[in-house]
């Protein structure tokens, strides 16, 4: 048996798993295929096949950075990227799926180089939906329903299955924390109905993304309940702590050896005293 019926035989089991909803037995059964097998031009066929299983395993686990990931790989497949409605359907879908997943350095990392192909100027809108949570400005979320809450809602990602809903919700959360981040920049400190004024939430529910988000170690912050008010702190940079704690030692330093200084002068003029009395 030669290396694509060994493929072959392994997606279909994949596929078998999926029919039963057995996205764990389907997991383990991946990771028998080394995916350099797809890098060879005749096996696109297969490669399709294989990530759009993964795809529905991860889209089940609500694991949107590896799908956006899984859209990638099919983008950059030649059968894909020689019919333009289909590029522009993977690009749309790599946009939305890295918009949804949650913000860390892996995250941020993929959207500058998604930001940087050269496919996404054939999708302009997405595009520069995708710059807005890039930039640190807010993002006003009836502003953005009112530009392109219809042409997101008529993409597979957010219609199509009952997974649609709890994408359009986990937008929005994702519009909030990018505030949140964008908040944690600018403030030192604000009040928090002022928050949830800027974040088109109730007090009660700003506070509660806020202490996710705390939680999560995604913005570093304290509320005073008593007076409403939400303390933001600048995250600091390793080199600038070091210097600070190097600053505050020989600041230290000083004022050991001044004391020193000052305590034996003293005792030199206590030891003299007595000679001239």
């Amino acid at each position: 048996m030669d290396k694509r019926e060994k493929v072959e035989l392994i997606l279909e089991q994949m596929r078998l798993c999926l029919a039963k909803q057995d996205y764990i037995r389907t997991q383990i059964i991946s990771k028998k295929i080394n995916t350099k097998f797809f890098d060879d031009d005749g096996t696109s066929d297969l490669k399709l096949k294989y990530y759009r299983l993964m795809m529905e395993v991860d889209q089940h686990e609500g694991s949107y950075l590896a799908t956006c990931k899984h859209y990638r790989a099919v983008l950059n497949t030649s059968s894909i990227m020689s019919d333009p409605t289909e590029r522009q359907a993977a690009a749309q879908a790599v946009v939305l799926y890295l918009i949804l997943a949650t913000h860390d350095n892996e995250q941020v990392d993929l959207t500058h180089r998604v930001l940087q192909d050269k496919v996404l100027e054939e999708i302009p809108m997405y595009k520069k939906l995708l710059k807005l949570f890039t930039t640190p400005e807010l993002i006003k979320w009836s502003g953005l329903c009112e530009l392109y809450e219809k042409q997101l809602k008529a993409t597979p990602v957010f219609s199509g299955d009952e997974q649609a809903e709890k994408r359009w919700n986990d937008l929005k959360s994702r519009v909030v924390e990018h505030n949140i981040r964008v908040m944690a920049r600018y403030y030192t400190r604000v009040r928090l109905t002022r928050a949830a004024e800027l974040l088109d939430l109730s007090p009660a529910e700003t506070e509660e993304r806020l202490s996710q988000m705390v939680v999560n170690k995604s913005v570093r912050a304290k509320t005073d309940r008593p007076s409403g008010v939400v303390h933001f702190e600048q995250a600091k940079d390793p080199g600038d702590v070091l210097n600070e704690w190097a600053s505050d030692l020989s600041q230290l330093m000083k004022l050991v050896n001044k004391t020193t200084h000052l305590i034996n002068k003293e005792e030199c003029v206590h030891k003299l005293q007595p000679a001239h009395a």
